[in-house]
């Protein structure tokens, strides 16, 4: 869970091995990095009753990427979160509001029919 969302549910992705940049990652590692973020959005946007969501990964100082680690961030997004069209202002939420949200999350995630808690 993203510690300064921009809206609740904002998820990262984190592939185990350490890689600067997707351009060092095998084809392997990209797909099954990318398999569980489809199937963590699935999940998201079901628990969180989500109108849609962003997927997002930076690359590189020009993508304003800052963490030098891969990771995606998955944000579920509102029909009512965005009057402008620009992104949703980021707000520090506590640990157990994040908890609260990962748990409802975890409750809505299945692997083949089965729930995965």
């Amino acid at each position: 869970m993203d510690k300064y969302p921009i809206n609740k549910g904002h998820t990262l992705v984190l592939p185990k091995n350490h890689h600067e940049s997707i351009f060092t990652m095998g084809d392997d590692e990209v797909g099954k990095l990318f398999s569980t973020v489809s199937f963590l959005a699935k999940g998201i946007v079901k628990a969180l009753d989500a109108n849609g969501l962003n997927i997002g990964q930076n690359n590189g100082r020009a993508a304003n990427q800052i963490v030098p680690h891969v990771h995606v961030h998955i944000i579920p997004r509102y029909s009512y979160d965005s009057q402008n069209g620009r992104w949703p202002s980021r707000n520090l939420i506590s640990d157990q509001e994040l908890e609260k949200i990962a748990e409802k999350i975890r409750a809505f995630l299945t692997v083949g029919g089965i729930r995965a808690n």
